[in-house]
């Protein structure tokens, strides 16, 4: 069983400017790939993860010296992330991969098994050394690797770690839950869960703070100042709902055996007036 622990990260300035810089060289790399792919396909050749990456390293020296500068799993794993998303394109599973973005896209970079350490409080980064992690790892086992990853102003490690298969014990009955628009859930016990009042003012603060930034002058510092405002309180809200789902399916999942759930346009029925 593969598990992954998402750890917050306390990097200094220059090691900030080290992930930005790898990230960039992650979304370069995914680019030329996508862009190179698309060239040998619509020439009629068929094009491979490992024929991109190799002609990539025979240009790489003279065209791109600055993709040295960071850790070489940046410049490699782009290739295979780009290999997997074609197959699950042609398997009618996903979409068709697009160019990043350098404002729209998360910036983020892997990092493999052997281009790491854990230690005590702190992760190994090749070509940059030892950085702060907010807690240590939880889950004991073979690490199999790592992504770094931006959300709003902060950057956060996500270990993944092969584990031994949980036994699962016998558990009790089914049962159902209701999806209401009123209420978050209602089992068939009789159970409910609230929506989370909480959230509702994250909501409304989100809300404040986007009008705001409608006021600001575009290029301003003030509507920078405002942007990032309203990235960190994206976050929080992402964070809110995660808390509250994360603990009601875990609860369900330790409880009951079999869980049923109905099959309804949650959506459809929020548009409609009546």
């Amino acid at each position: 069983m593969i598990r992954a622990h998402k750890i917050r990260l306390h990097p200094t300035e220059e090691q900030k400017n080290y992930f930005a810089r790898a990230a960039g060289t992650a979304r370069f790399v995914w680019n030329w790939a996508l862009a190179e792919w698309d060239r040998q396909y619509q020439a009629g050749e068929k094009p491979t993860a490992l024929k991109l990456k190799k002609l990539f390293n025979e240009i790489r020296r003279e065209q791109f010296p600055w993709t040295w500068d960071v850790t070489k799993n940046a410049s490699d794993q782009p290739f295979l992330d780009l290999s997997k998303a074609f197959l699950a394109f042609f398997e009618g599973k996903a979409r068709r991969p697009k160019f990043k973005s350098k404002k729209r896209s998360k910036p983020s970079f892997y990092l493999a098994n052997d281009q790491m350490e854990l230690g005590d409080h702190r992760v190994w980064i090749p070509k940059l050394g030892w950085v702060n992690m907010s807690e240590n790892l939880r889950f004991k086992g073979k690490v199999t690797g790592a992504r770094v990853t931006r959300t709003a102003e902060w950057w956060f490690i996500s270990v993944t770690v092969e584990v031994p298969d949980e036994k699962h014990e016998k558990r009790k009955a089914a049962v159902g839950i209701d999806v209401g628009l009123n209420r978050l859930v209602t089992l068939s016990t009789g159970e409910g869960d609230e929506n989370q009042t909480f959230l509702k003012r994250a909501l409304k603060k989100l809300r404040q703070a986007n009008k705001r930034l409608h006021r600001r002058v575009k290029g301003s510092k003030n509507r920078e100042k405002a942007r990032r405002e309203i990235a960190r309180l994206h976050y929080r809200v992402a964070c809110l709902r995660d808390d509250v789902l994360h603990k009601l399916t875990a609860r369900l999942a330790e409880c009951y055996g079999v869980i049923g759930i109905e099959d309804l346009n949650l959506k459809g029925l929020l548009k409609n007036r009546k």
